[in-house]
């Protein structure tokens, strides 16, 4: 995934619209996952991970790239 790249975001649910958006931006951000690490945060157990920042529609939306599909 790089800068430029048309992506659609994964449904967060059925009823959701599969929804599209140009990537920015690639950074890299902490990201802690509940389901899988607990509710108790603890940053010093994870390391950064690659996120894109999304344009979709007029908002600016961070996501992390494992979330990210390219379109084909």
């Amino acid at each position: 995934m790089k800068v430029g790249d048309l992506v659609k975001l994964k449904q967060m649910h059925r009823r959701q619209q599969m929804r599209t958006g140009l990537v920015v931006e690639i950074i890299d951000k902490k990201c802690w996952r509940t389901s899988e690490m607990g509710k108790s945060v603890n940053w010093n157990n994870i390391e950064p991970e690659p996120h894109a920042v999304v344009l979709v529609g007029d908002k600016k939306l961070t996501i992390p790239v494992v979330s990210l599909q390219p379109l084909e």
